[in-house]
């Protein structure tokens, strides 16, 4: 076993269960770029070490009630055989061809998820901007959990996509998946969405897993390792997941996700240098201007939770 690819497998483990996110589209790149391991390999493998990793952290976000269960069952609908099917395909190609379009897909895949991570912060200033106009609104921000109306058709849809791309990169179940229920339900909080998406990869993430067990290239070392290093991460980034400071993961994470969209894409080591330190600077800046594009101070402050009526001393007295 290879301890530092159960040290990676803690920290990525950490990510998935503070955000919903991380799994596949950190952990894949890691073992291919960091660890020189296969495509299919390091798909397979990372697969079944999420399908043992998701559900400790979907099972902390159930107790605490933070998962849509209609909404887990409509994406399940449409990922479950998208994921088988996306193994066939994986392995329908010679193992050179499929090792070069994996990897060109899964520099697609990251880059579409960091650019999702920034949309998602976008999403989350305009609404601390409405509840803080309206106080009427602080409910909705971080009142309580309430169900969405849930749209089948786009639901499943998107549970199809999430689960064909999954199969084949392993990337999906959190990184893509999370960011298209956003847009199809922005009314929810983001504990819903991290719990529902951990809840809803639970299958998804079992049945590629087990479809890649069956016809891909599964190494038993190296998932041994990702989940003893994955299953106790996971399981404190789903514990503190509520009072982690999210804005900072999801910047890491899309530095992360951009640099290894890159690498995987082909690119240069120094161009791909030039890009990471690019949005370090850049992250910190554009967060400023959004905060002062939606009237916010620069420092997070509490919206102030509403005031009841001053009853006069008289009537408490007369009481």
């Amino acid at each position: 076993m290879d301890l530092w690819v159960a040290i990676a497998g803690f920290g990525v483990g950490i990510v998935v269960g503070l955000t919903g996110m991380g799994g596949g589209a950190l952990m894949t790149p890691l073992l291919v770029l960091v660890f020189g391991v296969a495509p299919l390999s390091a798909v397979s493998s990372d697969l079944v070490a999420s399908a043992i990793m998701k559900p400790f952290g979907g099972a902390v976000h159930m107790r605490r009630g933070t998962v849509d269960k209609r909404l887990v069952l409509w994406l399940c609908a449409g990922s479950i055989p998208a994921a088988f099917g996306g193994v066939f395909i994986a392995k329908a190609v010679d193992a050179e061809g499929m090792s070069q379009v994996i990897q060109s897909l899964l520099g697609g895949a990251l880059l579409l998820a960091a650019s999702g991570l920034v949309l998602k912060a976008w999403f989350g200033l305009r609404d601390q901007a409405r509840a803080a106009a309206d106080p009427s609104l602080r409910e909705v921000v971080e009142g309580t959990l309430k169900p969405v109306s849930v749209r089948i058709i786009p639901t499943v849809l998107v549970g199809a996509v999430g689960g064909l791309v999954v199969g084949v990169t392993s990337v999906g179940s959190g990184s893509l998946i999370v960011i298209a229920l956003m847009a199809l339900y922005p009314a929810l909080r983001p504990q819903q969405l991290v719990g529902t998406d951990l809840v809803q990869a639970v299958p998804l993430v079992g049945a590629a897993a087990l479809a890649h067990l069956l016809f891909g290239d599964f190494q038993l070392a190296l998932t041994v390792a990702l989940v003893i290093g994955a299953v106790p991460g996971v399981l404190l980034g789903a514990a503190v997941s509520s009072r982690a400071p999210g804005g900072l993961i999801r910047a890491a994470l899309t530095v992360v996700l951009t640099a290894s969209g890159l690498k995987l894409l082909g690119a240069d080591t120094v161009v791909v240098g030039y890009a990471t330190g690019a949005l370090v600077l850049l992250i910190p800046a554009g967060w400023v201007l959004a905060r002062r594009h939606h009237g916010l101070p620069l420092r997070t402050a509490q919206i102030p939770a509403a005031r009841a009526p001053e009853v006069p001393a008289e009537q408490v007295h007369a009481a």
